[in-house]
């Protein structure tokens, strides 16, 4: 945004219409981090009467910005996969019923459950989980449209049952949390997987491809044929901080192609307060 731009948004603050608060209240929200940059900025500049509108535009967007509440959670460096995907779902769907979304997570961990037979082994309960997730369930990979941001989103993930390899692993590991299954993101180029390593080999679940179990080898031959030179960190559990920067960063290539350059803006803002966020900690 142009000095011109901001100019012309921070001129509006002291505008009375309740049509004009309600855009200027979603155009700072969707700014993210740039938007409360700006805010801040006219907070203390040195014209009083804007400071004090620009104040309160700051306390309305606190008190109720999903954006607000996604870039808490990213400087409270207290990093939950579960809660990092809800928020990062509610920034574009505001209204997403968190009960609701849980709830289905736990009807979904309760049929897998009411189909393992203990004791079973890692491998065996995961199978479980691929019938009930791809098979009872339906979910699968969403490669006719796979640029679509409701790819990402926990909500629209459970409604459409279409999803990214990030997402629907994402989504199989939550179940697979509720179940005491110790599995592991692993953020492959190109592609996202789950890891077990619980066993004396381990595997990875590949989502997208409804539960596919692969060998190290295997991966590494995937990685391989992408010209890519493979590794073996490739294969090594990624931290929910890298999980969650992933979405976000398919988040703003997807909203990018999709010409919604102001959402591409604001993840982006997520993935920049990530990295200074992991800077300051460092």
């Amino acid at each position: 945004m142009t000095k011109d731009q901001k100019d012309a948004l921070l001129s509006l603050l002291d505008d009375p219409s309740p049509v004009v608060r309600k855009s200027l209240l979603s155009t700072f929200d969707r700014m993210g981090s740039d938007g409360f940059d700006l805010l801040n900025q006219a907070v203390e500049g040195p014209n009083r009467l804007l400071s004090w509108h620009a104040s309160q535009y700051l306390s309305d967007l606190q008190s109720v910005s999903p954006a607000t509440e996604m870039l808490a959670f990213i400087r409270s460096m207290n990093y939950e996969l579960e809660t990092g995907w809800l928020l990062i779902s509610r920034v574009a769907y505001p209204e997403l019923d968190v009960g609701r979304v849980c709830r289905k997570l736990d009807e979904i961990a309760s049929r897998c459950r009411e189909l393992i037979a203990r004791p079973a082994n890692c491998r065996e309960q995961c199978l479980v989980i691929n019938r009930v997730l791809f098979h009872e369930y339906g979910f699968r990979g969403n490669a006719e449209s796979y640029r679509n941001p409701d790819n990402s989103f926990i909500n629209r993930v459970l409604q459409t049952r279409k999803g990214l390899p990030i997402a629907l692993s994402t989504l199989y590991l939550l179940v697979a949390n509720r179940l005491g299954i110790p599995l592991e993101p692993i953020g492959a180029p190109g592609h996202f997987v789950i890891g077990c390593f619980e066993e004396s080999v381990p595997f990875y679940i590949d989502s997208f491809e409804r539960g596919k179990m692969l060998t190290a080898e295997q991966m590494l031959d995937r990685i391989e044929s992408m010209n890519l030179s493979p590794n073996i960190s490739h294969l090594a559990p990624v931290t929910t901080q890298e999980t969650l920067s992933r979405i976000c960063r398919n988040l703003v290539h997807h909203y990018a192609v999709s010409d919604q350059g102001s959402m591409s803006a604001l993840f982006t803002g997520f993935l920049r307060e990530f990295k200074e966020t992991y800077e300051k900690r460092v």
